[in-house]
């Protein structure tokens, strides 16, 4: 049987490139609540899909290692849509017997292929896309810090979370599927609609992997029954329309075409589509149409704002109302500047229970040094 590459039974397979923790903490990062396909398939290794593959994932202290579940034929897919390639018409002959396939042994590792440098460097194009690695999340670090005490007190514990640059169709339709839900049933409902609508990838350690559905295969008639099925509720129903007025319109590379609107007309845009509110739009903003000043706001991100920050609305409401919203989303965005949606999911992300340990690490901290500072007086 197939297993999950490890990166302790020896590098053969594996790739890396620089990357500090400081840059990028994949546990952070992929557990957070931004992005639902990843799972923990070893200490410190995360399993998940992206671009069409299986990859595994994991870290040292300086770089970030990566190994693809590829075999011979795969299509070569990058943001959801399948890439066109020049050259394959001169991949033939020589080029051909450049590639060699690794044997199974005892089938413990995964059969993939050995890549060409050309394939090799497609593949670390797409992890750096992927996490925006392009962004020194440092500096950004820094520049909050400076802004703002609350967020240097806390940032200190929770370094390296960076916002992931998602497909917008695997984006819209995970967070078509958030509403009043947790972490953990997204993470559920996600693999159910892969596993329904999706294309099988491979089998690791009798675990199933497969690719996000196409806007096509989710406006099907029967999708709604299907979904119906599985517990989707009323989710059912917003996926199947929401696909079905995007296969309607007259650009059938619409949502990836947000990416060249505005922030205030994507969101705008995407508010139309059934199941579609304001933090379902701000979330596809931030971490699909490359709008980092986006701030999904929700009771939990309000309960911050009024906590930890004093932030009370103009008029004292109480409920979200989309003034209210705004208000927050504005407010952030001027304490944090231009990648607001980045620095709020730090705070999120420190907010969360799985992650309070890191928090108490903290309070520990803090209180060691009080105790040092008493003795020193």
């Amino acid at each position: 049987m197939s297993q999950h590459a490890l990166l302790s039974l020896g590098t053969y397979g594996w790739r890396c490139l620089s990357c500090s923790k400081t840059e990028l903490r994949l546990d952070l990062t992929l557990d957070c609540g931004q992005t639902f396909r990843w799972c923990k398939t070893g200490r410190g290794h995360w399993t998940g899909v992206m671009g069409g593959r299986v990859w595994t994932l994991t870290q040292t202290e300086t770089h970030l290692w990566y190994y693809v579940y590829r075999r011979q034929g795969d299509l070569d897919l990058s943001d959801g849509r399948k890439r066109k390639n020049p050259d394959n018409s001169q991949r033939s002959g020589k080029k051909l017997k450049e590639i060699v396939k690794v044997k199974e042994e005892k089938e413990d590792v995964p059969s993939i292929s050995m890549l060409t440098p050309e394939q090799d460097d497609r593949d670390e194009e797409v992890l750096r896309d992927y996490f925006q690695l392009s962004v020194k999340l440092e500096d950004l670090y820094k520049k909050w810090c400076d802004a703002d005490p609350h967020f240097s007190r806390i940032s200190n514990n929770f370094p390296g979370v960076r916002k992931v640059r998602l497909d917008p169709v695997e984006c819209l339709f995970s967070f078509i599927c958030s509403s009043n839900n947790n972490i953990s049933r997204i993470h559920t409902m996600v693999e159910s609609l892969c596993r329904t609508f999706g294309t099988y990838l491979c089998k690791l350690d009798d675990k199933d992997y497969y690719s996000f559905p196409s806007i096509e295969k989710l406006a099907e008639s029967n999708v709604k029954t299907q979904l119906d099925e599985l517990s989707f509720g009323y989710r059912a129903n917003y996926v199947q329309k929401s696909a079905q007025e995007i296969m309607r319109s007259p650009n059938p590379d619409w949502l990836h075409s947000l990416r060249n609107r505005s922030y205030e007309e994507a969101k705008t845009d995407l508010i139309k589509l059934p199941g579609v509110g304001r933090k379902v739009a701000d979330c596809v903003c931030l971490m699909s149409l490359d709008k980092p000043g986006a701030v999904p706001i929700d009771t939990h991100v309000r309960q911050i704002a009024k906590r930890d920050y004093g932030f009370v609305p103009e008029k004292g409401q109480k409920t979200l109302t989309d003034k209210v919203y705004n208000e927050i989303g504005n407010f952030f965005r001027e304490l944090w500047g231009s990648h607001a949606g980045w620095a709020q999911s730090v705070l999120f992300c420190a907010d969360l229970k799985k992650f309070q340990k890191l928090k108490e690490i903290q309070t520990i901290k803090e209180e060691k040094s009080v105790i040092v500072k008493k003795e020193e007086d």
